[in-house]
């Protein structure tokens, strides 16, 4: 499957199915609380990572990194889930759609948000507000392991967000998480055809076993 092709599955899937095979194969990947600007953004792509630190004493700039990143990726910004002061904005907006990014997770809050809902460029945020983070937050680190909402990501790992929010995939899994979610949305679509021909809800369910589908595995 090339990269594309993955980007379209695991879009289409969406993070619900997601987090439950992520929950039966034992992987802490939800990013609970983080959440899309417009409930219709979507995206999916492997992570590039920053994270931020308080500027402190030796300055410091927020966001001269988007240059760096590949099309496809994802910008992931550790900020510590700080909601007073942004480390998004309007221009790295811009320049990350025109750069054909995938999107954006950020745990901490986002500013300028009329520009990703103009250029439909996925943001995932806390919240948003108004104050700068310039002279008080600084990029410190890219490409290395961060915590996004107690969720370790690590470079290259993927990311996928809809309306119901974001989740994070080891690199090395994806197709297994993959495999497991299209198996668990094939069966709620058995349970509800199930229920329209007039079965009880009770038995559709456990026609296919449906209790076990989030279950981890003991193996």
């Amino acid at each position: 499957m090339t990269d594309e092709n993955l980007v379209e599955e695991l879009k289409q899937v969406g993070v619900t199915a997601l987090s439950d095979a992520l929950d039966r194969l034992g992987i802490d990947g939800q990013a609970v609380g983080i959440m899309p600007v417009v409930r219709t953004m979507r995206f999916a792509g492997p992570a590039f990572t920053i994270r931020m630190l308080p500027v402190g004493l030796t300055g410091g700039v927020v966001g001269d990194y988007i240059d760096e990143v590949p099309p496809g990726a994802v910008v992931v910004i550790d900020n510590d889930g700080i909601l007073n002061q942004t480390v998004w904005g309007d221009i790295l907006t811009f320049v990350a759609h025109s750069k054909g990014l995938a999107g954006t997770v950020i745990d901490g809050v986002c500013r300028d948000s009329d520009r990703c809902v103009e250029l439909s460029y996925p943001v995932f945020a806390r919240a948003n507000t108004m104050r700068t983070g310039k002279d008080r937050t600084t990029a410190d680190a890219y490409n290395v392991p961060i915590q996004i909402a107690g969720v370790r990501i690590a470079p290259g790992d993927w990311l996928v967000g809809d309306a119901d929010g974001v989740v994070s995939i080891p690199a090395d899994r994806v197709g297994e998480v993959l495999g497991i979610a299209l198996e668990i949305e094939a069966a709620e679509d058995r349970i509800r055809a199930a229920v329209r021909d007039g079965v009880r809800l009770d038995e559709a369910r456990r026609a296919v076993n449906y209790h076990a589908l989030q279950t981890p595995r003991q193996d």
